[in-house]
């Protein structure tokens, strides 16, 4: 018997089979999941905003991109992972309303997705998939008895990256 385990926005859990881990709704957040193919952990953060740096309150790690990917690490080594298995798939980061300004600060999906990919590549884990951009939200299901992630969204058909 399965769990499905839920992970909230601005938030993170990790997961062992048979277990699968989900997020909903993802427009300009960041889905990130990260797996230890050998062990078969997972963990998965929504991430809000890029840069913690950025903001005062930044007290919930989950949120950022650069302090949620440090943290959710940790937490899977907690449960088992190892480091040097780690890889990635990443989903959302849309820009889900159009502004006739393109001012940089309505860009968050994409500065999202820029930043994780950044700490990803500055941490050595590589991207083994993505779904990100476009201008709709989506839901994500990573399995870890078989590593797929299932993305969801209105109106397509099921992604399997």
């Amino acid at each position: 018997m399965n769990n499905t385990i839920k992970v909230g926005m601005a938030d993170a859990n990790v997961c062992k089979p048979p277990d699968m881990i989900t997020t909903l709704g993802l427009g300009s957040c960041v889905g990130i999941v990260l797996y230890d193919p050998v062990k078969k952990i997972a963990g998965l953060v929504h991430v809000m905003l890029p840069d913690s740096t950025k903001i005062m309150n930044n007290s919930n790690k989950y949120k950022f991109a650069d302090t949620g990917i440090d943290t959710l690490i940790q937490d899977m080594i907690n449960i088992g992972a190892i480091r040097k298995n780690l890889v990635s798939k990443i989903a959302g980061g849309a820009q889900m309303f159009s502004f006739s300004n393109n001012l940089e600060m309505m860009r968050i999906g994409e500065r999202n997705v820029e930043a994780t990919k950044d700490k990803l590549k500055q941490l050595g884990i590589p991207i083994l998939a993505e779904d990100t951009g476009a201008n709709y939200g989506r839901t994500i299901e990573f399995y870890t008895e078989t590593g797929l992630l299932h993305i969801k969204s209105v109106g397509k058909e099921l992604k399997i990256l």
